[in-house]
């Protein structure tokens, strides 16, 4: 199961709030929404989000085992 808890840990050391990422960022709410609700989303938005947050995709995004 992918977690995005790093993202959530990310967010906070950077200073970043959800809100920057939608409205300065570009990023659609749907794509916070689906992050919080654990929903999948696309590598090229996985990319947009490593870009903006200076960040690596282990930063974003791990994996759990059922």
């Amino acid at each position: 199961m992918i977690s995005y808890e790093p993202f959530y840990d990310t967010l906070f050391k950077k200073g970043i709030t959800e809100y920057s990422l939608i409205f300065k960022h570009g990023f659609s709410a749907n794509t916070i929404h689906r992050i919080k609700k654990g929903e999948a989303i696309s590598t090229k938005t996985l990319d947009a989000l490593c870009y903006a947050l200076d960040c690596n995709v282990e930063n974003i995004l791990t994996f759990k085992k059922d």
